[in-house]
């Protein structure tokens, strides 16, 4: 299994609606996909099933690991795509304890979710790389940087750089696979100069060519609980997300092939 954080350092990036989507194409071409939701404010849950504050879910497992998996996993209409709600313990949880103090827990869960053969575990993580948020990259295979396409995002890229070094010092075999830019207006002049700018900032093998734009077909999937693609016109935005997943796949290939080649 491949466990896949997706995070960003401050919220209202578009975190969430990459997470379930991604992880429905994921499951689309027929991989076993789990997403997890690790942010306290339980935004996947809400979005897919509005019974998401009455489930046991990721924080309860933190709060007491002998609950079986059998009651976290939530199987949804697509056979190969499961999730796992916040939970009822999300708010004490995640205000309790600084970084590190749920790791071997945050690893625990991963293991049991591997035990049940998943391909791929996807972890919509609260903003800010701290708390349960550093636990759960600190044990996560990869890592996906969503990145708003604004003036403002592109002032973050020197803490974002730094932020990502300390990671690696923390999880040496982190893949970060890279930045993704959400919410770009191609009509927009300073978005797209936002994006510009941010392709020129960062290194090429940094920044996913996908783009996720800004639209409100998002909005429209998220108050009908289902992600973009099951909506009657959601095929092009479905297009985009199979487009990341591709990328996603590619980079995972790439960095296995380079591990398996290097010397002893």
């Amino acid at each position: 299994m491949i466990s896949i954080a997706i995070s960003s350092q401050k919220g209202g990036v578009g975190k969430t609606t990459l997470s379930i989507n991604l992880a429905h194409a994921f499951a689309r071409a027929g991989l076993s996909t789990l997403l997890v939701d690790a942010d306290p404010q339980g935004s996947v849950g809400l979005s897919l099933t509005r019974q998401s504050r009455l489930l046991s879910g990721f924080y309860d497992f933190l709060a007491d690991p002998a609950i079986p998996m059998e009651r976290l996993i939530v199987p949804t209409r697509l056979e190969t795509f499961s999730l796992v709600a916040a939970g009822q313990a999300s708010d004490y949880e995640a205000g309790n304890g600084s970084s590190g103090s749920h790791l071997a827990r945050v690893r625990a869960f991963l293991r049991n979710v591997s035990a049940r053969r998943y391909d791929i575990c996807l972890i919509d993580t609260a903003a800010g790389l701290f708390g349960v948020t550093n636990d759960v990259i600190a044990s996560a295979d990869a890592l996906i940087l969503p990145q708003q396409a604004e003036p403002l995002g592109i002032r973050s890229v020197p803490k974002l750089l730094e932020g990502l070094n300390r990671l690696r010092i923390i999880n040496p075999r982190l893949n970060v696979l890279g930045v993704c830019l959400t919410m770009l207006q191609q009509g927009l002049a300073v978005s797209t100069e936002a994006a510009s700018t941010l392709r020129q900032l960062l290194p090429e093998e940094m920044l996913f060519q996908t783009a996720i734009p800004r639209d409100e077909i998002y909005i429209r999937a998220s108050a009908k609980g289902l992600p973009v693609g099951v909506l009657e016109d959601g095929g092009g935005a479905e297009t985009v997300f199979d487009s990341l997943r591709a990328e996603v796949q590619a980079k995972l290939g790439k960095s296995r092939h380079q591990a398996h080649i290097q010397p002893d």
